[in-house]
């Protein structure tokens, strides 16, 4: 296997991919007498270099050319990177053409520009001029930059409210780029996930995906989210998936939400699943249907972002004695062995991994009970005596093993995993024998985040916000010494501040996720300082 870190070239090029999923907005598009293409679903960046950036859009050449249709005539699209917003001093172009055959999506993987710059880019097709967008480039590998700062993202369903979170994230200038942590779509039926009277907004389609057309149509769907829009407009975005774009609990070779009898061989709905992802979605496959790759900002920090859905065996039943099994695996061999070697040689101040579920032992025993059935249920666990929740590292402890005593071995500190998937957030030290801590070591700190919509613990109480939660949180800090801190009940998203001296997590709420124009605020913030491996709370956030 070639390494799937992503290397410096100088080359510009562009190529053409297939995709497209959301209905047609009538308001937006061309009338049959004036068959116009239309960039419906906005324009995006990612997957920031020193030299260059990923573009990505799709074209609605006709109105029948919906997400999904396969129909619609090709079209070639222009792209422009320039270093203006008027787009008087272009510093890169090309052209692609985006066929029914690939559902009119586009990329175009842009080299030869300089080292931490923002940029505006654009795409047009025949008279129609897409809407104009800023991106940026990554600090020069071999630069002392004084810092970074990423938006961090999780857990977007459309049927459960609004993604205001994106709309304040995209309201920052600060931002170098957004972290997607995973579950970016969401795969369920309209009405199963939340139930239908609390649905917000209808997904497209309204069943279950397992098609391509399926999972271009949801994508589509997404990508109409005017805050979605903005977000893209505004930051480039660095994306790695968890279970939901494939089915819930994915693994290599099923998933809990996946019926082979009635929907079919799921290695087959795994391949539509990823192909509708690297179609719509402005991220590089490292390697062919995976999202594992590494990033560089400066000498300042690597980020290995994780993919841990292709290549996990089968979740452990809770209680079977099985998670301890050295034969099963939440990375695949290849994986794991790329992420400690990426570890051991990285002569960046501070290791950051893009980690799709939580890498920190949690115990769930010691929850009242009427607090801990609503907790199973929102985890997906089975009731009674939990002790782990088997879709996290928790279920897969021999790897974990490996990864931090790969860490406590080769003395590899400054290492902070950054989490999604719980639909809670967190501040936790990472130890190498929870029962022991804090008499054991810990060998790294980790920042979860929690979802911009997806159902947490009042949602699924339906009771407001924080009225119960507290002595849930006070159960599972009592039982884990190494959580210093967890919100149960909030959406929002987060700000990571990383500089010489420090790594900070400032956590943001939003006031109401049913509301399109919820407000966001500050609600705490924790930090590690370099050669610690510990947070701590800090009292304010880092000023924009």
């Amino acid at each position: 296997m070639t390494s799937p870190d992503i290397s410096r070239r100088t080359a510009v090029t562009a190529v053409a991919v297939g995709a497209a999923a959301a209905a047609f907005l009538p308001t937006a598009a061309a009338s049959a007498a004036d068959p116009a293409p239309a960039f419906l679903h906005g324009v995006a960046s990612g997957d920031p270099l020193p030299d260059g950036i990923l573009l990505w859009t799709r074209v609605t050449p006709a109105p029948d050319a919906v997400p999904g249709s396969g129909r619609g005539p090709a079209v070639e699209v222009t792209w422009e990177v320039a270093e203006d917003a008027s787009f008087t001093r272009v510093a890169a172009r090309g052209t692609v053409t985006a066929t029914a055959a690939g559902d009119h999506t586009v990329k175009a993987d842009v080299r030869g520009l300089r080292p931490a710059t923002g940029y505006f880019y654009r795409f047009t097709a025949g008279t129609t001029v897409s809407p104009a967008a800023r991106t940026r480039t990554a600090p020069a590998h071999d630069t002392a930059a004084e810092g970074i700062r990423f938006g961090v993202v999780s857990c977007a369903n459309w049927e459960s409210g609004w993604f205001s979170a994106y709309r304040h994230l995209a309201a920052r200038r600060d931002l170098d780029a957004v972290l997607h942590l995973g579950d970016y779509i969401y795969e369920y039926k309209s009405g199963e996930y939340p139930a239908a009277k609390y649905v917000v907004r209808k997904h497209e389609p309204e069943h279950e995906i397992v098609t391509l057309a399926d999972y271009r149509t949801r994508h589509g769907r997404y990508k109409t989210d005017p805050d979605l829009q903005t977000l893209h407009h505004t930051h480039p975005l660095i994306a790695i998936w968890d279970d939901h774009e494939f089915a819930n609990d994915a693994w290599s070779g099923g998933a809990e939400n996946h019926a082979p009898g009635a929907e079919g061989d799921w290695t087959a709905r795994m391949a539509a699943a990823k192909q509708a992802y690297f179609e719509w979605m402005p991220v590089r496959p490292s390697i062919a249907g995976t999202t594992y790759r590494k990033l560089r900002f400066g000498t300042l920090a690597d980020l290995h972002l994780l993919d841990l859905r292709s290549f996990r065996t089968q979740q452990a039943r809770t209680g079977s004695g099985k998670v301890d099994d050295p034969e099963r695996t939440i990375t695949g061999r290849a994986q794991l062995d790329w992420l400690k070697s990426g570890l051991a040689t990285s002569d960046t101040a501070w290791r950051l991994v893009g980690n799709p579920v939580m890498m920190s032992p949690v115990a769930f025993g010691a929850l009242p009970a009427h607090l801990l059935e609503p907790l199973t249920k929102l985890l997906g666990l089975p009731t009674g005596g939990v002790t782990v929740n088997t879709d996290q590292w928790d279920g897969y402890t021999d790897d974990r093993r490996e990864l931090l005593t790969h860490l406590t071995d080769r003395g590899i500190g400054n290492t902070v995993f950054l989490t999604g998937d719980i639909h809670m957030a967190w501040a936790n030290d990472v130890p190498k024998r929870a029962a022991t801590y804090p008499l054991s070591p810990s060998v790294a700190t980790e920042f979860v985040v929690t979802s911009v919509t997806a159902d947490n613990l009042d949602d699924t109480l339906h009771v407001r916000p924080h009225t119960v939660s507290a002595a849930a949180g006070t159960a599972i800090r009592a039982a884990n010494r190494h959580v210093k801190w967890v919100d149960m009940d909030s959406h929002g998203y987060g700000v990571l501040d990383v500089t010489r001296e420090q790594t900070q997590m400032d956590y943001y709420v939003l006031s109401d996720k049913t509301n399109p124009k919820s407000s966001a605020a500050w609600a705490r913030s924790y930090r590690t300082k370099s050669g610690t491996q510990r947070v701590e709370r800090v009292t304010s956030p880092v000023a924009p």
